[in-house]
């Protein structure tokens, strides 16, 4: 069960996180809004890491982790570019895919294979964010699929949602060979630096912009932080594939406040998939193994 809390704080931290970006750093563009948490973070891990016993690390540890630096970054890309040139609605859904892919590659990687109802809770998962995404002028739950042939936004999605799959079940793999606290500071701490040294070096972040919201940039820091510890524990405790899937509940989160911060509309729709979501996670709580 404790499993389970870790990957609703998870959950929790992303909504969070992702509304507050979006109600205070909207107006920069896409890449500083991601680069914000990324910058404010940082000093939290680092000095979280110098308080970390460094465990034993052997060379399966360093092969992950080196491995794991362009599975992170490479999506981090791609998802910047999908949510640039297609509707949220169309490019959002697609990550739900992402635990469906681990179903594979926990498998391949880690020996992880869930049973006939984690499969069940991860598909309902999926499915319910698909209903989530639904418009109600165009109540077509094929909509999605066919996007993929007609938005470019779309299939990158679909590459972002199998990159994370692989990325997840690496993480993972660096954790069993070393510990979760001591894995996610040092490889964030990492990350962290070469996608701001990437930002900066492709000229699509202004230095002097990070510091006019210090408070902001804190509070965003600290919730991109807080994923990212909870992330690490929730993942050790159970298979790589039940942990991402409930973790996906972010998106219920992120009805409930999208709807009291930002007014959205479909509410009814979107609670429908919510429900579905959270039914998901319900199945693999109780009944996986």
């Amino acid at each position: 069960m404790t499993w389970f809390a870790f990957a609703i704080l998870t959950a929790l931290s992303v909504a969070l996180h992702d509304t507050w970006v979006k109600k205070w750093f909207s107006h920069l563009s896409a890449y500083e809004m991601f680069a914000f948490p990324l910058l404010y973070s940082l000093p939290l891990a680092a000095v979280t890491l110098l308080f970390v016993e460094t465990p034993p690390l052997d060379r399966v540890f360093g092969l992950a982790f080196l491995v794991s630096l362009p599975f992170n970054a490479v999506p981090f890309f791609l998802y910047i570019k999908a949510i640039q040139i297609s509707p949220l609605s169309l490019t959002v859904p697609y990550l739900a895919f992402t635990p469906v892919f681990m179903i594979a590659t926990g498998w391949l990687v880690l020996g992880e294979l869930p049973d006939i109802w984690g499969i069940g809770g991860i598909s309902v998962v999926c499915l319910g964010s698909y209903v989530l995404n639904i418009d109600p002028e165009n109540p077509s739950l094929l909509a999605p699929f066919r996007a993929v042939f007609t938005e470019t936004g779309s299939w990158l999605m679909v590459i972002v949602a199998f990159i994370f799959s692989i990325s997840a079940v690496l993480g993972k793999l660096a954790i069993v060979h070393s510990s979760a606290l001591f894995f996610q500071m040092a490889f964030f701490v990492v990350l962290n630096l070469m996608i701001l040294g990437l930002f900066a070096a492709m000229g699509k972040i202004r230095p002097a912009v990070f510091f006019r919201y210090p408070v902001k940039g804190l509070v965003a820091g600290v919730l991109f932080y807080g994923h990212i510890f909870f992330h690490g524990f929730g993942i050790s405790m159970t298979k790589a594939a039940y942990m991402v899937s409930v973790k996906r509940l972010s998106i219920v989160f992120g009805v409930i406040f999208g709807g009291l911060v930002f007014r959205e509309e479909n509410f009814v729709m979107r609670l429908l998939g919510a429900m579905l979501m959270f039914s998901g996670a319900v199945v693999i709580l109780l009944k996986a193994g």
